[in-house]
Parts: C-alpha cells; sequence; structure tokens
C-alpha cells in the first residue's frame, strides 16, 4: 500500500487507512493522521472539513478501491486464473505481509466497522459500501471464470467473509494458520461451483 507520489490530502488519506488498520479508528488521532502523510495540521481543516469522521470514512472509502482495484491485479498474475486461484492470492497478500512484517495491522474496513458501526452511523454506510466495492469485482471475476451468475455474488461474500474472519485469527494467534486453512478448504468449493459441480451438504 505504498503512498508515495500523492498530493497531501492523499497522502492524509492513505495515512489515515494504515494508522486504522493497525491501531483502530479510536486510537487514531487527526495529528498522528498528519504527522504520518508528513503534511501540516492546518491543512486538515482544509481537506477535511468534516473533521475525523469525514477522515475515516474516506480511508475506508479508499481502502474498499484498493481492495477492488487489486482482483484484476492478481488475476493478471496468473497464467491460468481459477476461482481458487484467485482466492489463494487475496489470501497470500496477507500471508506475505505478516510473515515478513508481522501481524500489528488489519482490515481498516473492518477495524472501522469494529468501532463505528453502532455510534456512527456515516462510517457504517462507508464500511457497508467498501465490503460492495470489493464484492463487485470479485463477484464479476468469478463470472469471467465460469461460475453461474447467481452463484458467483455469494461465493464473492463468502471469499471476503472468510478472509476478514481468517485476518482476524491470524493476528490474535500470531499465525498465519487460519489463512492458509481457509484458502486451502475454500478452493475446492470455488472451483466446483465453476464446474457445476456443487458440494454435497453434510447433514448434522
Amino acid at each position: 500500500m505504498a503512498g508515495s507520489g500523492r498530493g497531501p490530502r492523499e497522502r492524509m488519506v492513505f495515512s489515515a487507512a494504515q494508522l486504522i488498520r493497525r491501531d483502530g479508528v479510536s486510537a487514531t488521532g487527526m495529528r498522528e493522521v498528519a504527522a504520518h502523510a508528513g503534511a501540516p495540521r492546518g491543512s486538515l481543516q482544509h481537506y477535511f472539513p468534516g473533521g475525523k469522521e469525514q477522515l475515516v470514512n474516506e480511508a475506508v472509502d479508499w481502502a474498499g478501491g484498493y481492495a477492488a482495484k487489486r482482483v484484476a491485479r492478481f488475476l493478471a498474475g496468473m497464467p491460468q486464473p481459477t476461482p481458487s486461484g484467485l482466492f489463494a492470492a487475496m489470501v497470500r497478500q496477507w500471508t506475505e505481509e505478516y510473515r515478513t512484517a508481522g501481524f500489528a495491522a488489519g482490515c481498516p474496513v473492518a477495524a472501522a466497522t469494529v468501532d463505528c458501526a453502532e455510534s456512527t452511523d456515516s462510517t457504517r454506510t462507508a464500511a457497508a459500501a467498501a465490503f460492495a466495492r470489493w464484492s463487485r469485482p470479485v463477484a464479476g471475476a468469478l463470472t469471467d471464470l465460469g461460475v453461474p451468475r447467481d452463484r458467483a455474488e455469494p461465493l464473492a461474500t463468502l471469499m471476503i467473509s472468510a478472509l476478514e474472519g481468517a485476518l482476524l485469527i491470524a493476528r490474535a494467534e500470531r499465525d498465519v494458520r487460519a489463512l492458509t486453512t481457509v484458502s486451502r478448504e475454500l478452493g475446492p468449493l470455488l472451483d466446483a461451483a465453476r464446474s457445476g459441480n456443487r458440494p454435497v451438504p453434510v447433514e448434522s
């Protein structure tokens, strides 16, 4: 998530996303964002007249857009794209980060949801929109890879939900086990949906 080559406003949105994914919304202050971005504190009011709430919402929107754009990049990097390969790439982005940089940070959209879903309606709305913005290209990719349209959207939701849950477990355990597990276990289900061979549900 490089922030170089951006103007002060874009740097502050980027920095807010980085601090939120590490510390959460409550612990991320406007001064910390300005310092992280290398921007004058006086510019905060100029660029974000709505204060911290506006900055958080824009950071959440940026994160959703970043995740959405990554889908095309993942597919472009595969010689033979498959649904399981796409999900594996989505997971691998995080396993590589955690193995090289540690487990300090998670998804900024999830962090904002946890902190603000009940207290700040605009941030909850921004988070929901960010997840939807991310889900659409995932569902579109699944359709392009042969998954029926009526299955693509639910499976995109499943992929993102499994990834977000695994991120929480990975940070708690300080281990990528949960991430590698969801990638391994969901892969066959995703590829089976492409061929129309649905797994038989296990009755309890």
